[in-house]
């Protein structure tokens, strides 16, 4: 590939070997490579052997909207430029999108060296359903974004992956418990293709008991989707006993997360339910 194109590779997500002939012989040809580290950049040319012969610069999260625009120059002027992250695809939840939209609305080609995806990856080997998913990205990191997020997908009936840093693992998966009852079933899938690699499978309540300990590497989450289908607790009767706890002298507030998490229902519906919120 030579000439005025665009090409986001994706780079192995552990095993150097899943590299792919395609993407050694881009990394040997292209005008410019621009890489989310560079330092893993060379290290991974190293593993494969390859010679970089084009020019490398960096292209991260801070400086990936000024950086698009300068590589989007070097198109014009019929250079070959290789995006290429730490691992998986640019663009999903690394840089790239930016700079491919500008190249695409000024015409130029892209195209994509396909490679590892820790999201189908662990969508694969989770053994739930993955006929259809989506993808959420990392949940926000406070508390009450991450809640708020977490209710807006309780009757989500795709299968949902997330990303997820090691050290929030415990209180997200808590967090999705609260959000999505208890038992939904659920993997965290740790360490994908590497020496390490780890899926534990359950119940989100339960994975979230096991992740209050230690869990270090590279996490990906994949969750059930509601199931509309399954028999549920009629929410007027929740209600009901959300009142009878009140009574014996039980805050709202507490008796409404008691009842959502025994019940195994979305604790915003029986809130709305309690205050009359539709």
């Amino acid at each position: 590939m030579v000439g005025n194109v665009l090409i986001l590779a994706g780079a192995p997500i552990g095993q150097v070997g899943d590299a792919s002939p395609r993407l050694r012989e881009a990394l040997e040809t292209a005008g410019v490579i621009a890489a989310e580290d560079t330092r893993r950049l060379r290290r991974l040319a190293s593993d494969l052997g390859v010679t970089l012969t084009g020019r490398v610069v960096s292209y991260y999260d801070a400086n990936e909207a000024a950086r698009s625009k300068e590589l989007l120059d070097e198109l014009l002027q019929g250079v070959t430029v290789l995006v290429i992250t730490d691992a998986g695809m640019p663009g999903v939840s690394d840089p790239g999108y930016r700079l491919t939209r500008l190249a695409v609305e000024a015409g130029v080609r892209v195209t994509a060296l396909p490679g590892p995806s820790a999201v189908t990856t662990a969508l694969a080997i989770s053994g739930l359903p993955s006929d259809r998913f989506c993808f959420e990205g990392f949940p926000p990191r406070k508390q009450g974004e991450r809640a708020r997020r977490l209710e807006s997908l309780a009757r989500e009936e795709r299968t949902m992956v997330f990303f997820e840093a090691p050290h929030r693992l415990h209180a997200c998966l808590a967090a999705m418990a609260e959000a999505f009852g208890p038992d939904r079933p659920a993997a965290v899938c740790r360490e994908l293709t590497k020496t390490y690699e780890e899926v534990r499978r359950g119940p989100l309540a339960e994975l979230a008991d096991w992740a209050a300990g230690e869990v270090r590497g590279e996490i990906t989450l994949v969750v059930a989707g509601y199931a509309p289908e399954a028999t549920e607790p009629d929410i007027g009767d929740l209600a009901a006993e959300v009142a009878r706890r009140e009574d014996a002298g039980v805050s709202r507030k507490q008796a409404i997360a008691d009842v959502a998490k025994a019940a195994g229902v979305p604790k915003r519906d029986l809130y709305n339910r309690v205050h009359g919120i539709t």
